[in-house]
């Protein structure tokens, strides 16, 4: 990966946790004393709404001012016309982080996308590509339809699915259909991480509840009177497919309602307020839960201790 191969030579600083719980300026704080001690740190954005340049209101994008004087990648690196997926975004990330460590810099990597975390440390799930006319047939079922097939093809994938999700179920029916082998078999055998290369110094955020929520609810009120309203107004002039990440986007919805008179602007902060505190809600479990218990988690206001980077800054 660099020049410096052993994995305590490649360093590697990792914020993830819930929307709102203070992780870019963790970022940058991290960063900071970084830099005081004569090393450069990039701080790496690692949040799926935060990678689309028509989103810089909505996923609260840090601003210049916010950024400290410290340099940030992968954010606004995507057209919201190409959606990004893990496996794009982790690519992407491990170009950054090669040609940081070839300069003997230090990649802060910060965001609330815990798919992203997981493929780019562990690799992605080698799926064979499936056939066009299986993706065809698929694609054209019914969301009930492709649930019952589902079912009837991979119950274990399943009964871990809402009947409503349609995007994991036709993925989840479509592999089974094309490769005779459930999702779960491939996902077992990943490649492309780079967890064995590097010294990950990681931190989860886990803040008290009603501390996340009533920031959820502040700073989405604020982002209508900060330009989220014309960030919405630009993505619909754009026509773009209602399908792609960029407009499912927390806030596109519920703000363009207002904007066609299907909601009264109260409604729209309610509704946006709502779907963000849901948002934070899973987000919150899933790092609580799903990285490795020797990953350090955080619970407070106060998320900065130098001391939880104690390997990083000595």
């Amino acid at each position: 990966m660099s020049k410096n191969s052993a994995p305590e030579n490649n360093q590697v600083a990792l914020i993830a946790g819930p929307t709102a719980s203070g992780k870019s300026d963790l970022a940058v704080r991290l960063a900071l004393a970084v830099e005081r001690l004569g090393r450069r740190a990039v701080v790496l954005n690692a949040d799926s709404a935060q990678v689309y340049a028509d989103l810089k209101i909505l996923s609260a994008r840090p601003s210049n001012a916010e950024m400290g004087g410290i340099e940030h990648r992968l954010f606004g690196a995507w057209d919201g016309a190409v959606p990004c997926s893990a496996g794009d975004w982790a690519e992407a990330a491990k170009r950054e982080i090669a040609m940081l460590h070839a300069e003997g810099a230090v990649p802060v990597l910060v965001g609330g996308t815990g798919l992203y975390f997981r493929t780019l440390i562990e690799g992605i799930a080698a799926v064979p590509p499936i056939d066009p006319l299986v993706r065809e047939e698929v694609r054209a079922l019914s969301v009930a339809d492709a649930y019952a097939a589902l079912q009837a093809a991979d119950p274990e994938r399943a009964a871990l699915l809402a009947p409503a999700d349609s995007q994991r179920i036709a993925r989840a029916l479509e592999v089974v259909r094309s490769t005779g082998r459930p999702l779960a078999h491939w996902q077992r055998q990943t490649v492309g991480g780079i967890g064995d290369r590097i010294a990950l110094h990681p931190l989860v955020l886990l803040p008290e509840r009603a501390w996340l929520n009533e920031r959820c609810d502040r700073r989405f009120a604020a982002m209508l009177e900060h330009g989220a309203v014309e960030e919405v107004e630009a993505l619909l002039a754009r026509d773009l497919d209602p399908a792609l990440p960029v407009m499912r986007a927390i806030g596109v919805r519920e703000i363009a309602g207002w904007l066609r008179g299907e909601i009264s602007r109260g409604e729209a902060v309610a509704a946006g307020q709502l779907a963000t505190r849901q948002y934070a809600k899973r987000q919150y479990t899933w790092f609580r839960n799903q990285p490795p218990p020797s990953w350090p988690r955080h619970i407070g206001e106060t998320p900065f201790e130098e001391d939880a980077f104690d390997g990083l800054l000595s």
